[in-house]
């Protein structure tokens, strides 16, 4: 994009960082001064993606603002669960949003919410009916904590969530919970994403509507397709197969008209209003979509997520920050008076389905071994490639029952709700989406009489065991200490120290939530990387339908766990690199406390103010460095390293460690 621009170029990017920082610094808490917060998510970003080149906002912002060099996703590393933390300041044990897809102990719209008939109990959350219908199924907030947005708006700020489905609408939470089986009728939440405009979609308010109007904005949200058709390179929401490449386009059309609406609709009118301030949320789903669904590197290591396509998703993102501090600067009273926050929900790599490690040893799962055929009947992949749904497959052989998909219905006139997976000789059939429930017979529409249950999530999976069998639980263990691809194990607190296993309250997963099911096992799969030195380079085993070669996230390794978050404003030092461990639970509570109100909190499990990165404060916060390291299970063992500061636990990564593993005991190996 800034190839050729010659001196007087280079000069002008200059002029326009050296604009985007040049924001008033005063005292922060201020009491006269009323604060606007902007808080910008580029989903999926890398901080090793962002410098001067591709992306010259986000670079301004990072080196005239606050650089948290430090910056940490919460684990699992995967979007609704860091959104969840993002919005209440929470660790994922209070608010029970563990991953993507979880287990939420119901079939989901089973009280005809939306008119839908009863659904799967192991939905996918990135969707605003799903979470509304989980709202309202669990006591108006399936998070129990307040949300920052709640909390503002309960303190008289204007509100706003622009971007991604599913985390923008997470923002909201409280606002959204289904009344009379629809989206509440006039409520304050604003939400803005790929769902705006159809009835699947919180409804905008009657202003907002006329603004887009008036200013000739379509009412409705474009999709990802950029105006193409389904299967063109040029769709964004085109992930290929296991033969035809992916998207080579990043989500410019979509992405386009959210950053409109926040400029041209939602920031004039809260800038309007002079007597209340505003918090407003961006969720970019660049460069995550791209990287998932990039077509640069089909089946091979060669670019993987390094390409054009990713590059390009990016650059998205920066294009999309740099129009709203563009807003800013042309209204420099309101630029006065706003902190803006960047971070990413996590990190990023490239997926391997068949590779275990750089020196190209490939797995050796049974459910790789095995043919599986797709809807028209035809061979999906080679012999040695790991199936969606893999984990659930070999757990299945490994416990001898049978394997049933939640995500698809059973025969018509059976009276088992759920279709069971064929696992023959002849051919394998592995889950829709890679969710599996385990048991000889599943009869419930909850799946609640299942053995187990496990959720496919990418980098990660959930196991929840319904009836608390512990012998379940240390069986399930015992097997996965043996398969090749698992990169640590996690186990409830209440099943006691398992040979191989960490805790969930080591990983702060174990709170205060008693809403949603918690899962039994937290399996966590392999990363290496190609380059030891470069997180660059890393290549993650993930539970997902996309092609080798593409990207994933969710995993242990410093690659997901390291997310990029920078912040400037009125109450963040200048050209200031904040060593300290933060994470994206310290965002909400850092905000509420520079925008001077109390974030309402039930659990134990919040983040802290990042007190050093703001004016008149000590620049570090004691902090140490420290692992644990489970009991042997045959050698192979689950080591994890973390740091601590103020009484919070950040987490850098995790690994299984082999029998002939050469790493020094507290490192996990490259």
């Amino acid at each position: 994009m800034l190839r050729g621009i010659g001196v007087l170029g280079s000069i002008f990017i200059g002029l326009l960082i050296l604009s985007h920082a040049s924001f008033p610094q005063e005292n922060s808490g201020n009491a006269k001064h009323r604060r606007n917060a902007i808080i910008f998510v580029a989903d999926g970003l890398r901080a090793g993606s962002v410098n001067e080149k591709d992306t010259p906002t986000l670079w301004s912002v990072r080196t005239r603002g606050v650089n948290f060099s430090n910056s940490h996703s919460l684990f699992p590393t995967f979007t609704t669960a860091n959104a969840s933390a993002i919005a209440t300041g929470h660790m994922l044990g209070d608010t029970g949003d563990y991953s993507n897809t979880i287990w939420t102990g119901y079939a989901t719209f089973d009280t005809g919410n939306f008119d839908l008939p009863p659904g799967t109990p192991t939905p996918f959350l990135e969707n605003d009916q799903i979470l509304s219908d989980l709202a309202s199924h669990y006591d108006g907030n399936y998070l129990g904590e307040t949300t920052l947005l709640a909390a503002a708006s309960e303190n008289g700020f204007n509100t706003a969530a622009i971007g991604k489905l599913g985390p923008a609408a997470i923002q909201q939470i409280q606002s959204i919970s289904a009344v009379q089986r629809r989206f509440p009728v006039g409520s304050p939440a604003l939400v803005v994403d790929d769902a705006t405009g159809t009835s699947a979609g919180v409804p905008l308010p009657l202003d907002i509507v006329n603004g887009l109007l008036a200013g000739n904005f379509s009412t409705e949200a474009p999709t990802r397709s950029n105006g193409y058709g389904p299967n063109s390179d040029w769709n964004n929401g085109n992930s290929g197969s296991a033969t035809h490449h992916g998207t080579l386009q990043a989500n410019l059309v979509q992405q386009q008209w959210f950053a409109e609406v926040a400029t041209h609709i939602i920031l004039p009118k809260f800038s309007g209003d002079k007597d209340k301030p505003f918090v407003l949320l961006f969720w970019s789903r660049d460069p995550d979509g791209s990287q998932h669904n990039q077509g640069d590197s089909l089946q091979t290591f060669d670019h993987g997520i390094n390409g054009d396509t990713s590059r390009e998703g990016v650059r998205n993102a920066d294009r999309n920050l740099k129009q709203i501090l563009d807003w800013l600067d042309a209204n420099p009273s309101v630029k006065a008076q706003t902190d803006v926050f960047v971070t990413s929900d996590h990190g990023f790599a490239t997926i391997s389905r068949r590779e275990i490690s750089r020196t190209a040893r490939k797995t050796s799962s049974e459910a790789a071994q095995h043919y599986y055929l797709d809807s028209s009947g035809n061979t999906e992949e080679d012999q040695g490639t790991l199936p969606n749904g893999f984990l659930a497959i070999d757990l299945a052989l490994g416990l001898h029952t049978n394997l049933f998909d939640p995500d698809r219905h059973g025969p018509e006139g059976s009276r088992k709700p759920f279709r069971q997976m064929k696992l023959n000789p002849e051919f394998f059939e592995h889950p829709a989406f890679g969710n599996g429930l385990l048991g000889l017979d599943v009869e419930a529409a909850d799946g609640s009489d299942a053995e187990a249950i496990v959720a496919a999530n990418g980098g990660s999976d959930l196991i929840y065991v319904p009836d608390h069998n512990p012998e379940t639980v240390r069986q399930i263990v015992s097997l996965l200490a043996t398969y090749d691809y698992v990169g640590g194990i996690f186990v409830d607190d209440q099943y006691g120290s398992l040979p191989g296993s960490l805790p969930l309250s080591a990983i702060g997963l174990e709170g205060n939530t008693n809403r949603l099911p918690r899962p039994a096992i937290v399996v966590a799969f392999k990363v290496f990387y190609l380059n030891p030195t470069d997180l660059q380079t890393a290549i993650q085993i993930a539970d997902t339908s996309l092609q080798e070669g593409q990207g994933m996230h969710g995993g242990f390794g410093r690659d997901s766990t390291f997310n990029n978050m920078a912040a400037m404003g009125p109450d963040f030092k200048p050209g200031f690199t904040d060593e300290s461990p933060v994470s994206n639970a310290d965002i909400a509570p850092t905000i509420a406390h520079i925008l001077g109100f109390d974030l309402p909190s039930k659990g134990k499990l919040k983040g802290r103010v990042i007190l050093e990165s703001l004016p008149g404060q000590p620049d570090k916060v004691a902090s140490s460095t420290s692992h644990l390291e489970s009991a042997d299970a045959s050698g192979r063992r689950t080591l994890m390293q973390f740091q601590e500061a103020d009484g919070e636990r950040y987490i850098d990564t995790a690994c299984f460690l082999e029998k002939d593993s050469e790493a020094m005991p507290d490192v996990c190996p490259r």
